[in-house]
């Protein structure tokens, strides 16, 4: 890090509202510095970068040439945030990333292997684990509550607002695979709740809406075997645009000895047992910035909640469920190696 404990902090790609989450982290903390942001297209440019007081530039390599960097965010073009993470491994930096990580199993393999050789921190901001419901369930398996995980079932909507999205968005050269990007989070939180490290996985994708979207899949299902544990994954971006929440994101575990239903959408958990009624459990609704946890972990000098492994697992998890989805379902192996 730099001196006086200052961190460093640059921006390497901004074409997602979700760069947000680290700005915002940034312009908390007097220890973080803004050093310089980097995105290749003028028009996200304009939108996500406008009025910082930093060097703004066209290319991130540009930046890294020109400036030392300890963290680097990275919320790009989908597929062009694998590049991103590599170059500032290389340079010494470590990764915040805005999900998905990366696109295909060779840019995975590349990160993971930029990872290793720098030994520095690659972590995605999976948020989901932060929503008041999350921490709550996770206190009633530690406690034993549910007994043994068994089941998990999700469901992730979301609306596609079309006309605000960029084109790159729409595209699978610019956004890759629905499989690789929405079901990631349920993913991340069926591996943190499960403690499993290697499994099985199948997907089916598909295009409901392909006279608006030629070029981009609006819908995917997964069967997702972790450990001992089997879960249902659906994500789309079919939500109805009138609805009142952008996604009606939903959660159900069922565990030897109850489950618990979780809303995030709207901030609620229902629990049931064998031995008692269902109740509405409390949650502490303090809110959790998304980007906070990596911060404090580097202040404190210990690896981030969200872990390289973590997060390097789930992305492998996600895109097997692409690959699998583009060999009609095939089960596809996934674990650590």
């Amino acid at each position: 890090m730099s001196g006086a404990g200052r961190v460093r902090v640059a921006v390497l790609g901004a074409a997602h509202p979700h760069v947000a989450y680290a700005l915002d982290e940034v312009a908390r903390r007097p220890e973080l510095d803004l050093v310089a942001a980097a995105e290749p297209d003028p028009a996200m440019r304009a939108r996500f970068l406008d009025g910082l007081t930093v060097p703004v530039y066209a290319k991130p390599g540009d930046l890294l040439a020109r400036h030392e960097v300890d963290v680097a965010v990275v919320a790009g073009v989908y597929t062009q945030r694998a590049e991103a993470v590599v170059a500032a491994l290389d340079a010494g930096a470590h990764v915040l990333a805005d999900k998905p990580l990366c696109t295909d199993r060779a840019q995975l393999d590349a990160i993971t292997t930029a990872a290793a050789r720098t030994r520095r921190h690659v972590s995605v901001m999976f948020e989901k684990r932060f929503y008041p419901a999350t921490r709550a369930v996770r206190r009633l398996l530690d406690d034993g509550v549910l007994g043994a995980l068994v089941l998990v079932a999700s469901t992730g909507p979301h609306k596609l607002d079309q006309s605000a999205r960029p084109e790159w968005f729409l595209r699978r050269d610019g956004y890759g695979s629905i499989a690789a990007d929405l079901p990631v989070h349920d993913i991340d939180l069926v591996l943190a709740l499960s403690g499993a490290t290697s499994g099985s996985v199948s997907a089916l994708t598909g295009n409901g809406r392909a006279a608006d979207h030629s070029d981009f899949d609006d819908h995917v299902a997964l069967l997702l075997r972790a450990g001992a544990v089997t879960a249902t994954i659906e994500a789309n971006w079919l939500s109805p645009e009138a609805a009142d929440v952008h996604g009606h994101y939903r959660m159900r575990l069922t565990g030897t000895e109850g489950t618990a239903e979780l809303d995030w959408a709207y901030d609620s958990l229902t629990v049931a047992t064998h031995t008692r009624r269902s109740w509405s459990e409390p949650l502490d609704a303090t809110p959790v910035r998304p980007a906070r946890y990596f911060f404090d972990a580097l202040h404190r000098g210990v690896e981030p909640e969200i872990t390289t492994e973590a997060s390097l697992l789930a992305t492998q998890v996600a895109i097997a469920a692409g690959e699998s989805a583009g060999a009609t379902g095939a089960t596809v192996d996934w674990g650590l190696t």
